[in-house]
């Protein structure tokens, strides 16, 4: 059985946007659009959830579409759902939202919360259509951002586009006190250079998904910037998010929390997840 691409629906503009964006998404992958929809107690939200089946309808060639009214808070429905989801689509802005916010409260609790690949749509009509060609991921030292490396190669390779691989650096407090014979990275047994850890990172993706066009930035400074800088010019910004816990409470740390509120582009956030693969389309040879 091949597990849905789900994305939140609550009839505000942004999730109808979502919704053109999850089944581009989910043609891409060849997996089942599911729509669903958490209502409150009494609320009769059937207009709703079939104005939005019509939508997806539209254009969904070839995309097997089902949609579900949930009575729970969104936020708890959604990350429910993600337990047995390809992955969560949600718009940047909810139904009601007060003026001005950047990123619905909806979105922000599930991509901290999900245990399954979030995307948060947002970022102009040509960033949301994929017409810049490039898929963007930032790289950490580390195994943070395996699986989200891993997940940008297969979006990569569905799209036929070009892979950005970004990894920021910055030389530790009181490296430049004193100068150094060398590269101060080079002198601490217990880093690797930056360099290197976008190979070793790359390295099984790339063998995975041979043909994969890939660029490598290595940049000294914010990552934070260097990963909206890259995000100018993309049609998806993929960033790695640590294991989900039991205990309740925002696990996204301070960079992903910056870039769904102020990415160019749609966002994912993809957590390490010790489960099986999701059966996606087989690479070819």
């Amino acid at each position: 059985m091949v597990v849905p691409l789900v994305v939140g629906v609550d009839g505000s503009e942004s999730s109808l946007e979502a919704v053109d964006w999850a089944v581009d998404e989910a043609a891409r992958h060849a997996v089942p659009l599911h729509l669903l929809h958490a209502a409150a107690p009494g609320q009769d939200s059937s207009g709703l959830i079939t104005a939005a089946s019509k939508r997806a309808g539209g254009g969904a060639a070839g995309v097997r579409l089902s949609s579900e009214v949930l009575r729970d808070d969104a936020a708890s429905a959604l990350v429910d759902e993600g337990h047995k989801a390809f992955a969560l689509v949600l718009g940047s802005r909810g139904l009601g939202e007060l003026t001005g916010l950047l990123l619905g409260s909806v979105s922000l609790a599930v991509a901290a919360r999900a245990d399954c690949p979030v995307i948060v749509v947002r970022g102009s009509q040509e960033h949301r259509a994929g017409r810049f060609g490039n898929v963007v991921v930032g790289v950490e030292d580390g195994e943070g951002s395996d699986t989200a490396v891993g997940f940008a190669f297969r979006e990569a390779h569905v799209r036929r586009c070009e892979l950005v691989a970004v990894h920021a650096w910055s030389a530790p407090l009181g490296a430049l006190s004193e100068p150094l014979p060398g590269p101060w990275y080079a002198l601490e047994a217990h880093r690797r250079p930056p360099a290197q850890v976008l190979d070793d990172a790359l390295r099984n993706p790339e063998k995975q998904y041979p043909g994969t066009d890939v660029t490598r930035r290595v940049v000294e400074g914010s990552a934070r910037q260097a990963l909206w800088e890259a995000a100018a010019e993309a049609d998806l910004l993929v960033v790695g998010a640590g294991e989900r816990h039991v205990r309740p409470g925002l696990q996204l740390g301070l960079i992903n929390h910056a870039l769904l509120h102020h990415a160019p582009c749609p966002v994912a956030i993809v957590p390490i997840r010790r489960r099986k693969p999701l059966r996606g389309p087989t690479p070819k040879a």
